[in-house]
């Protein structure tokens, strides 16, 4: 009896182990009802998958480990014949490499092929390499699917033997979590010296006067008739003009950056209320977009979205390093220019470029098609 047993199995409805057990303990042909004459036609088309711990991309060399995840699939139509897989099974070099076989079954063969590619997909193992990307680059070729492949198929498709890069989100979200649990917040993110107050910060409750968020503002003008109506317009306000920098450099100056987008969105109402007549709000660029992504774990982009949702009627004012954009290194002209156009889509106002040679990088931010006029820029 081969390997492939479970595919006859599954189109004929006949349990071939058992049998053989009864034919040996004496059992005739006639008594089990296997006569070629009471054994039904074959039912649609089956198909099985040998997972093996071997790597495609090394000629199928046997790997070695200790599995740290062993996820199986299911569903309907999937017959699993499972070996020495589970989490902490000790995969050696003395041993037969197979971890499952996947039998599917189905009407037709591309829809059997269809379901081992689903079950493939949800099967996880981690710790040992798996022949599994071989089985779907090989599941999901036209030709395979159609049945026209011969002994020359694989040396005719070295693409074949292409590695399958997995993200293992999970895995390393567990880790991380049991990590903090374990041996508490990295200290990457600040967490440093004795553990913090347990008393919450008060969050001051700021109600505008009547009509007062209506009023039509600096980025209302901004917004409806353009930088230099927004340019007029400050050079006739006859009072003091502020830019608050709370969102962006004071914390990176007082608290290492280490201000969260649940902070900023925390005080945002009152923040749109006390500094409803200011300049504008440098909340974002210099240090906050590494930082951000570095140690706090979030998304710049994001804060800057939520954030112009918050607060929709104040001009928003980030630091440019000029060729450095929020970088650590100068880029190249069009790479600083998309991303400025970019954050001006995401809610950006005001550019303060802060760059020792910094007039240069005016011409090279308003290009010859006028684009970032569009927004004001500050040197």
């Amino acid at each position: 009896m081969q390997v492939e047993h479970t595919v006859s199995e599954e189109i004929t409805s006949i349990d071939i182990v058992q049998s053989q057990i009864l034919i040996a303990s004496g059992k005739t042909l006639e008594e089990l009802e296997l006569t070629q004459d009471r054994i039904a036609s074959p039912m649609g088309c089956a198909m099985q998958c040998r997972v093996t711990t071997e790597d495609p991309s090394q000629d199928f060399r046997p790997d070695t480990g200790t599995i740290n995840v062993f996820r199986m699939p299911a569903g309907m139509g999937i017959r699993l014949d499972d070996g020495p897989g589970f989490p902490g099974a000790r995969i050696t070099p003395h041993y037969d490499s197979l971890l499952v076989k996947i039998t599917a079954k189905a009407r037709t063969r591309k829809e059997a092929a269809s379901k081992l590619v689903r079950a493939l997909k949800e099967f996880r193992v981690r710790g040992v390499k798996t022949n599994k990307s071989f089985l779907l680059n090989v599941l999901t070729h036209p030709d395979f699917l159609e049945g026209v492949v011969d002994t020359s198929f694989i040396a005719k498709n070295p693409h074949l033997m292409a590695p399958l890069r997995e993200q293992d989100r999970a895995q390393k979200l567990l880790m991380y979590v049991s990590n903090v649990i374990v041996n508490g917040t990295p200290k990457e993110l600040g967490a440093v010296g004795g553990p913090p107050s347990s008393v919450d910060p008060l969050v001051p409750v700021i109600k505008a006067k009547p009509g007062q968020l209506k009023e039509r503002s600096l980025k209302h003008i901004l917004d409806q008739e353009g930088p230099e109506a927004f340019a007029k317009a400050v050079r006739k306000n006859e009072g003091l003009l502020i830019t608050d920098t709370t969102w962006r450099d004071a914390h990176q100056s007082l608290l290492a950056t280490r201000l969260r987008t649940k902070d900023m969105l925390n005080i945002a109402p009152a923040t749109r209320v006390a500094l409803a007549n200011a300049y504008s709000l440098e909340c974002w660029g210099g240090a906050t977009f590494d930082v951000s992504l570095r140690f706090l774990r979030e998304c710049p982009w994001e804060r800057l979205l939520a954030l112009r949702v918050a607060v929709p009627d104040i001009p928003f004012q980030m630091l440019l390093r000029g060729a450095n954009a929020v970088g650590y290194t100068s880029y190249p002209d069009n790479l600083v220019f998309e991303f400025c156009r970019l954050a001006k889509d995401s809610g950006m106002d005001v550019f303060r470029i802060f760059d020792s040679v910094n007039v240069s990088v005016l011409p090279r931010l308003t290009r010859e098609d006028n684009t970032m006029n569009e927004t004001h820029l500050s040197p």
